[in-house]
């Protein structure tokens, strides 16, 4: 900006000795010679007003030529012809002193014009000071009209139509808040040096003229000694109205932006308004409208629709004046007018009307585009226009309105009638015209939003001026001054911290354009007080505000007598004669506005609504990462369409997905597979669509937490953040590691293999042979683990950048962020810490055992245990040893199977007996559609399907399915209440919006199902369900029932909690590629304190062989929903009214329990986790404590167990690795049961070993039957299979 202005400097400097100089008028526009008498004086009148004309036209074609061309050249121009104006005024002004003091006219009218030339105003000045003066007006304008605010380097927006546009249309906090203030920056900080050396010259002009200072001449063409007085009491009549408005408008504000940004006993920010000035709101209506369900009264749509132009826009406005019988516009109008801004200059866009004093030429300046707002803003231009038709043939110097607020008012009373519903169908832009209360009241609100926002605006801004001039706002307090007038009468304050660096007051062009602006709050008076008598002219009757004077000659022709008079009569007598009254007032405008105000009233008074606003001081915050994403959307009505419209869509295309997948788990084929992979790319499309549409948004400051998880949720698009190429790596990669780990088999040297499901899976909870166990072990993870390593590398590049697109640091900063809790990390450590003791004291009670079982070569009660003898494949759960570990072996052990089998239970029976429990809770019944699709059995016809127990929701509201291969035991009775808990889940959440249904953090759904195992697998359940005859009740049995719950629940929880831990170290660099194998056993050494029976390396990849690590399966999930189901158990236990050990609790039939848990289901994923926790807890966080109570007894029994045995917690000895297996050496001798003898001693030995076998089968076989009892089943619930 300051180079534009230096070379505007270099510019004017070159000029002027070109021009000449511009203090020595052109000959021919000098005064002559006058005598001092009356025919003389009237003769100087006469030559004056002709050569005026002349001089003016010279003048304002110059200053045409620059506000339509603005460039250095045509700057330099427009200063010089204003120097010449000055000149001219300076040389007839002193001429009239000098000869015409006293005046010899008798005329009053030709007295009057001599009074006018003798004020010279400017031209009081010297050359220099007024050569000065007009630069920095010159300067001042270039700053202002060339002012740009640059979001972006090489992108510029200006005040037209950018900046305009977008504080009319965005509701994004942020982009307005930056177009304000580096609009205010731009155009006002510059001006600042420069306005108070204009103020000095100003004044100094003004009191050459007898005037006090420039504000004491302004308030002069009011002809008036009580303006001030005046003003202040039309001020006061209004207020009232003004501060319902505000009230009302604040309240709209306040439910959009919230509490964050808008006090309701505050200012408003000044930035939310629709205006750069906050002057006229309108452009806020439609986020208020009183009643959105009336016709909308903006013809914008139709206007563009009719293919209306600026030219026509223009011709529709002359139809108008003509309709009155006022004057057509001249043909130079036409041919001289710009009426639309032109490409490839710049130009002024502030709308004007122009009059070159040649009696022809008049024009109008406007960057018109089409709108009904736009439309408005014609007629009033042409107003000015038409006044200048109707007094051109007056003196120059009575050529302009009664007084400066009259030829405002006459623009804006066209625009009263223009803007009617009435006159809006008479031009054949709305349909029909409906007239009810409602229409009234959605019109007069919008009328309203202009014209009563605008008056303390209005009125402030010649306030701030005035005492500028004055000198009571001095040059430190220019801004300081300005806030407190705009807080004191509009209830507005800067969005942002002001001080006196800044010049706001320059951001409005009036104040670098030297432009007086009290005539505007005039103006918005008196046209109400023309409008009421035009009204009653055109012989309207009924309310006001429906008055069109369109084709009315009665009231033209008192517009034409207001008008033709221009200013040669005093405008109390113009008033006087046109509407019988001298003086302003606002009874009309408010009788306009009686309907609106009413209604305010009323709607303040029901929310009891603050008028005014006392917190005089308050200012909003800066919000929250200013200035980024000010390009994104904000407008939460917006958003809300969108999800709308995703909701609707994604219904649809997952409830295909979901059908296709369905299909091929129930029939795995190649045509089911690929119609599946079809469906599901369809869903990641759609997910994509909408996940980019929401990225647009900036929910930071949404008011509706619905929208704004949503939509948040929406935008994180994972993988598909990356380009098509990487996308489609990544999805190969894990297709390819996936497909590895499903096809791995172990072989032996006979060439039988074994795939993991049955047959490993059977070794690893069956087998008691260690070299049995190590060869499944080991060989699984040569097998699934090894062949995986460099794919894994790789998915963790291409994971890793997903995230990083998503926003996320990694992808382990991903997995977290979807428990929305800051302190994620830390709450799993501190409670991990609280169970480990727990933990230590199961692990150092099942090490003893093992210890008993395979001896201290392959057990050291002072180390980790092998990984493999445990019962599973990944040590995860270790109900496979329950007969090793079992403290009570002769106690009851509670298996309802066989009273099922003996009953005659079926897969059915097994799911009507779930439903009864959930529906005896008050819970929903499984819908007529879960019966009839529903896979309970595995098929008998041959079909190979997915057996793996799962629970499914369809997305439409109505279709929910399990597909599981029942078998009727005690534990798939288990398993079946979990899945039955998922889908009473999806029955509670049906209607949430799809986003919305899923469980309030990834561990809630799979806690959900759990609680109800926790209920059903008690004694006192299984009795009352007919299943058991008697509940024992009595130490051994609970301990037992305690031991094989923790070898499910306790033994899992540090492999829950490490198998993230090792990923997130992946994710996030801690551990690099080099060492993912040992920082693996480093984790699994750490919290499980297991280590591996074999030696392992880096060649090896064993976090592979966990099914979880190559589906890309976050793990920590299942941590979390162990912990939580305890928690869910004692509140509904609580609520149940429970009495006794928490272990012993079952809430069957209880209506508390089930409205607890129903409202919890209800929610989905709509609220934070912590809030769903706090509504079924009481407390919002996850906690170990319920988990403690469970295992209370257990806990206490363990701690004398292992204390009586002397045997350490944990594994200080951590480096211990078993024994190689013992190799058989070959020799003379047979070694026979540890012996050296002979072969025939060993045969005969064998024969007797056969005996004794015999015997050990029948022992085996009644042994099995009770282990049966005792152990659980390899089958689990959900849950447990997808932990496998």
């Amino acid at each position: 900006m300051v180079d534009s202005v230096d070379r505007f400097l270099w510019t004017l400097l070159l000029l002027l000795p070109v021009v000449g100089d511009s203090g020595a008028l052109r000959e021919g526009w000098l005064p002559g010679e006058y005598g001092n008498n009356t025919s003389e004086a009237v003769r100087f009148l006469n030559d004056y007003n002709s050569t005026a004309e002349e001089v003016l036209f010279y003048s304002v074609s110059a200053s045409w030529n620059y506000n339509t061309d603005l460039t250095d050249h045509n700057s330099a121009l427009q200063v010089n012809a204003s120097l010449e104006e000055q000149a001219f005024s300076e040389a007839w002004g002193l001429k009239a002193k000098e000869l015409f003091s006293p005046d010899p006219l008798t005329d009053p009218q030709d007295k009057k014009l001599m009074d006018k030339i003798k004020l010279l105003g400017v031209a009081n000045l010297p050359l220099a000071e007024r050569q000065k003066y007009n630069t920095i007006l010159s300067t001042m304008d270039s700053i202002y009209s060339t002012a740009k605010v640059h979001p972006e380097p090489n992108i510029s927006w200006s005040l037209e139509p950018e900046l305009t546009d977008i504080m009319a249309t965005s509701r994004s906090y942020k982009k307005l808040l930056y177009a304000w203030e580096g609009w205010h920056n731009a155009s006002g900080v510059p001006l600042r040096d420069h306005y108070p050396a204009f103020v000095e010259l100003s004044n100094k002009a003004s009191k050459a003229d007898g005037f006090e200072d420039t504000g004491e001449e302004w308030r002069s063409w009011y002809d008036s000694p009580t303006f001030e007085k005046d003003l202040e009491e039309i001020y006061r009549t209004i207020e009232p109205l003004y501060q319902n408005l505000h009230a009302f408008v604040r309240r709209q504000l306040y439910k959009q932006y919230g509490p964050k940004y808008i006090n309701l006993k505050g200012p408003i920010p000044a930035h939310l308004l629709g205006n750069m000035w906050a002057q006229t709101w309108n452009n806020i209506y439609n986020t208020m409208i009183p009643f959105p369900n009336k016709p909308n009264m903006d013809v914008t749509d139709e206007m563009v629709r009719q293919g209306y132009n600026a030219p026509y826009m223009f011709r529709v406005s002359e139809e108008f004046f003509t309709s009155l019988n006022l004057d057509m516009m001249p043909e130079e109008f036409w041919n001289g007018s710009m009426l639309e801004k032109p490409e490839g200059r710049e130009v002024v866009c502030h709308a004007s009307a122009w009059d070159f004093y040649n009696r022809k030429d008049f024009r109008i300046k406007q960057c018109t585009t089409v709108t009904m707002e736009q439309l408005f803003t014609v007629h009033h231009e042409m107003g000015h226009i038409q006044y200048y038709l109707q007094y051109k043939d007056q003196p120059v110097g009575f050529r302009r309105g009664a007084n400066p607020g009259f030829h405002e008012a006459i623009g804006d009373v066209l625009s009263l009638s223009v803007s009617t519903p009435k006159h809006l169908h008479s031009i054949g832009l709305l349909d029909k015209v409906t007239d009810d209360i409602e229409t009234d009241i959605n019109y007069l609100l919008k009328m309203a939003l202009e014209k009563i926002a605008f008056l303390p605006f209005g009125y402030l801004i010649d306030q701030w001026r005035w005492g500028v001039f004055s000198g009571r706002t001095p040059p430190d307090r220019y801004n300081a001054d300005w806030w407190y007038l705009r807080t004191k009468y509009q209830g507005i304050c800067p969005p942002t911290r002001r001080t006196e660096e800044h010049f706001d007051p320059g951001a409005k062009y009036h104040i670098p354009g030297n432009t007086p602006y009290i005539r505007y709050f005039v103006s918005f008076i008196l046209q109400f007080q023309l409008h009421e008598k035009l009204c009653q002219a055109a012989n309207h009757s009924g309310l006001l505000h429906r008055c069109d004077i369109y084709k009315s000659a009665d009231a033209g022709l008192i517009m034409k007598k207001i008008l033709q008079a221009g200013s040669s009569r005093p405008w109390t007598e113009v008033l006087q004669e046109a509407i019988g009254t001298n003086k302003l007032n606002a009874s009309s405008l408010m009788e306009y506005f009686r309907p609106i105000t009413e209604w305010l009233m009323k709607q303040n008074e029901n929310q009891k609504e603050t008028l005014g606003w006392p917190d005089f001081d308050w200012v909003p915050p800066v919000p929250e990462g200013y200035p980024e994403d000010i390009n994104k959307n904000t407008n939460e009505i917006d958003a809300k369409k969108l999800l709308d419209e995703y909701n609707s869509t994604a219904e649809v295309v997952w409830n295909a997905y979901t059908e296709a997948s369905w299909k091929y788990n129930t029939d795995i084929n190649e045509a089911n597979k690929q119609a599946m992979l079809e469906k599901n790319l369809e869903m990641s499309n759609h997910t994509l669509e909408y996940g980019r549409k929401a990225r647009d948004y900036d929910t930071t400051d949404f008011q509706d937490g619905s929208v704004k998880r949503i939509i948040n949720k929406l935008s994180d698009i994972e993988r598909a953040a990356l380009s098509s190429e990487e996308l489609k790596e990544y999805n190969t990669l894990l297709s390819n590691m996936e497909t590895k780990y499903s096809v791995a088999e172990v072989c032996r040297e006979n060439g039988t293999c074994h795939p993991l499901d049955p047959d490993l899976q059977k070794i690893m909870a069956v087998s008691r042979d260690y070299d049995e166990l190590l060869f499944a072990w080991k060989g699984w993870r040569d097998s699934a683990g090894k062949v995986i390593r460099q794919d894994y590398k790789r998915y963790v590049e291409l994971a890793n950048k997903a995230a990083r697109l998503n926003g996320h640091a990694d992808n382990g900063a991903f997995w977290r962020s979807l428990y929305e809790t800051p302190t994620f990390e830390e709450d799993l450590e501190t409670l991990w810490k609280e169970l480990e003791p727990l933990y230590l004291n199961v692990h150092t009670y099942v090490r003893r055992a093992l210890y008993k079982k395979y001896g201290s070569e392959r057990i050291n009660l002072k180390g980790p245990i092998p990984a493999h003898l445990l019962g599973n494949m990944w040590a995860q759960t270790w109900s496979g040893i329950m007969d090793l570990v079992i403290p009570y072996p002769d106690a009851t052990q509670v298996d309802a199977t066989p009273q099922m089998v003996a009953q005659g239970w079926n897969a059915l029976r097994m799911f009507q007996e779930s439903d009864k429990f959930f529906t005896s809770l008050g819970l929903l019944p499984m819908p007529q559609e879960f019966w009839e699709k529903s896979m309970l059995e595995k098929p008998s016809d041959g079909r190979k399907v997915v057996c793996h127990a799962s629970a499914w929701d369809f997305y439409n509201r109505k279709d929910f399915r399990i597909k599981q291969c029942t078998v009727i035991t005690m534990d798939d009775l288990i398993t079946v209440h979990h899945e039955m808990g998922h889908v009473q889940y999806f029955l509670q959440y049906k209607e949430q919006p799809v986003s919305f249904r899923d469980g309030a953090n990834p561990g809630f759904h799979e806690a959900i199902g759990d609680v109800m195992a926790l209920s059903v697998a008690t004694p006192k359940h299984l009795q009352s369900i007919g299943l058991l005859d008697k509940v024992e009740s009595n130490p051994e049995s609970d301990i037992n029932f305690l031991m094989s719950m923790a070898l499910d629940k306790i033994a899992f929880l540090p492999f829950g909690y490490l198998m993230d831990q090792w990923r997130w170290k992946v994710f996030d660099g801690r551990i690099p590629s080099t060492e993912y194998n040992k920082e693996w056993w480093n984790l699994r050494m750490k919290y499980q304190g297991l280590c591996p029976p074999v030696a392992r390396t880096e060649d090896d990849f064993d976090p592979g062989a966990k099914f979880h690590i190559p589906a890309n399966v976050p793990y920590v999930r299942y941590f979390v929903s162990f912990i939580i189901q305890f928690q869910f158990h004692k509140a509904l236990c609580n609520a149940a009214k429970h009495e006794g050990p928490l272990h012993t609790c079952d809430i069957y039939e209880s209506k508390e329990a089930g409205k607890l848990l129903g409202d919890v289901m209800k929610l989905g994923f709509s609220k934070p986790w912590p809030e769903a926790m706090a509504l079924i807890t009481g407390q919002p966080k996850m906690s170990a404590l319920p988990l403690m109570e469970y295992f209370r007894p257990l806990i206490q029994w363990l701690e004398k167990e292992n204390d009586k045995n002397n045997d350490i917690r944990g594994w200080p000895e951590y480096n211990w690795t078993p024994s190689s297996p013992v190799t058989e050496v070959k020799a003379d001798k047979v070694n026979f049961l540890g012996m050296d003898v002979t072969s025939s001693a060993a045969a005969a030995g064998q024969w007797i070993l056969l005996v004794l076998g015999l015997v050990l089968v029948v022992a085996t076989i009644l042994l099995a039957y009770k282990y049966r009892k005792s152990k659980k089943q390899i089958k689990k619930s959900s849950s447990m299979m997808e932990l496998k």
